[in-house]
């Protein structure tokens, strides 16, 4: 679960959940990505960065106001 302060939700604050959901896609399928992007000639980090996107989806998002 990850708790926000809904008036915090400025540009820094999205990098840094996007971030986040970065390091949780890499360390979950990043091996399964490298070598999904090797095999069809597509550029890791935009798989990844697209990969974190969705996986901020299955977050669960809590709201302080």
């Amino acid at each position: 679960m990850v708790y926000l302060n809904f008036t915090n939700l400025d540009s820094e604050t999205q990098e840094r959940l996007l971030s986040v959901s970065k390091e949780d896609v890499e360390s979950r399928s990043g091996t399964e990505l490298l070598q999904f992007a090797k095999t069809h000639d597509k550029d890791y980090d935009v798989l990844l960065e697209e990969e974190a996107m969705r996986n901020l989806y299955n977050y669960d998002f809590v709201f302080n106001m």
